[in-house]
């Protein structure tokens, strides 16, 4: 419905009234604009009276912003495994049953924190409305690091971190790639090559800052044994703060002016936009900061069981912490991405993917290592050689792959591939330093 028929939605005949009246509509016209069109089933209807209005207004708009949250998607009916995980871990401590119902729970309320992320983007611009969803889409996974840091499970911090940036450049990248090589057939796909190249360029300094530190302790060339890479470590994640930074700094001036110059050539653009949103811009906000509390309680659950859940499942915890946590961390990811590929928008979907995986790497981490360092937990990135060399090898195949700027189902396939050979290999490998072997 178009702003023109606001009146008549409302229950007004225009024709029939006074030409005060009508002036008076006409601002209330104006002032709907503000409104984006998907949200006007906030508006109840005015037939009643301002009494009425005041009463069930609020009620009206929380019972629709809950409808649009929770009952508008299949996967919201894994919801109810979050409440079982917290009743299962209060009756009976079996801890591979929490874990499985932890990690089911989270995966919805992962999917909704990244759809309340998109809302919010109806109402920003292009460049912040994508620094907005991979922040967000991150959260889950900067939440289970920080539970898991504080009870000093370092090792399941970098290895859960490792796990989401080798999921998203080869999991959710894969079958975008795929999925949109295989609905266009008929063509080969076009993405940006620039946007990438500095992407995968942060990527590979990344690699570098994780290198250094683990070369210098299996070397033994430390200057002050068993302080120097930490001291390293906490150096390196300042420089990737701070870059990270600048590269924030440098997109959105960068993209300010093509932004005015979009809306000058098309100025329905922003009202296409509003259209779309299902929900206001404070309904987006007050979810976020909801969904983000629920996650935080059962990401407290969910990291409480990972050792019991390991010896429960005979799976070792390098699997769990590389393989299926970032599955779950990624679930927004991964659904955003392979949408937009198969809509022939591969930039976008390149976003969702290389973005995230370049945010974990140049801010997520190093942020952990900084908080690490704040609270007294010696969180470093002296991963371990088998990691160091599994990341380093991912973003050399990533940037392989992608450095024609074209696309096809058999590239996706590829990278699909290879996160099969990196799953197999976390299975079988035997991590050098467990969880227990970290201070508590």
């Amino acid at each position: 419905m178009g702003y023109n028929n606001n009146l008549r939605m409302l229950g007004f005949n225009p024709p029939l009234m006074k030409s005060s009246s009508v002036k008076s509509m006409i601002e209330l016209q104006d002032d709907s604009r503000a409104i984006p069109v998907a949200t006007t089933r906030n508006l109840p209807s005015l037939k009643g009276g301002p009494e009425l209005f005041g009463t069930n207004s609020a009620w009206s708009i929380m019972k629709a912003s809950i409808k649009t949250a929770f009952f508008s998607d299949k996967i919201n009916l894994l919801l109810p495994c979050g409440p079982l995980a917290m009743l299962v871990d209060q009756l009976t401590h079996r801890q591979g049953w929490v874990f499985m119902l932890s990690l089911l729970g989270i995966i919805p309320l992962a999917e909704r924190l990244g759809w309340a992320t998109e809302q919010l983007v109806y109402y920003t611009v292009p460049t912040v409305g994508g620094l907005l969803n991979a922040t967000f889409g991150n959260a889950t996974e900067l939440i289970i690091s920080l539970f898991a840091m504080k009870q000093g499970m370092l090792r399941l911090v970098q290895q859960s971190l490792l796990g989401s940036i080798l999921s998203n450049m080869l999991l959710v990248l894969g079958c975008a790639l795929f999925g949109g090589g295989i609905t266009h057939l008929n063509k080969e796909q076009m993405f940006n090559k620039s946007n990438v190249g500095m992407s995968v360029g942060l990527l590979l300094m990344a690699v570098m800052a994780l290198i250094f530190p683990t070369v210098l302790r299996v070397t033994n060339t430390e200057l002050q044994i068993g302080t120097s890479v930490l001291a390293l470590s906490r150096f390196c994640s300042c420089i990737m703060l701070v870059a990270y930074v600048v590269y924030i700094f440098f997109l959105l001036t960068n993209q300010k002016q093509d932004y005015a110059s979009l809306k000058e050539d098309s100025p329905t653009a922003s009202s296409d936009n509003e259209e779309s949103a299902d929900i206001t811009k404070w309904e987006s906000i007050i979810w976020l900061g909801v969904l983000t509390l629920f996650i935080s309680i059962l990401s407290d659950y969910l990291v409480n069981a990972i050792e019991g859940a390991s010896v429960a499942m005979d799976v070792p915890v390098a699997f769990i912490s590389v393989i299926l946590l970032p599955i779950v961390g990624n679930a927004a990811e991964h659904a955003s991405a392979i949408m937009f590929a198969v809509k022939d928008k591969l930039d976008i979907s390149l976003g969702v993917a290389i973005g995230s995986s370049t945010q974990i790497s140049m801010f997520v981490m190093p942020i952990c290592v900084v908080v690490g360092w704040m609270i007294e937990r010696p969180l470093d990135l002296d991963f371990e050689p088998f990691e160091t060399a599994t990341l380093f090898m991912t973003v050399l195949v990533v940037a392989f792959i992608l450095q024609e700027g074209t696309s096809n189902y058999f590239k996706g396939l590829m990278l699909l591939f290879c996160y099969m050979i990196v799953a197999a290999s976390f299975y079988v490998h035997v991590d050098p330093a467990s969880i227990q072997d970290n201070p508590q």
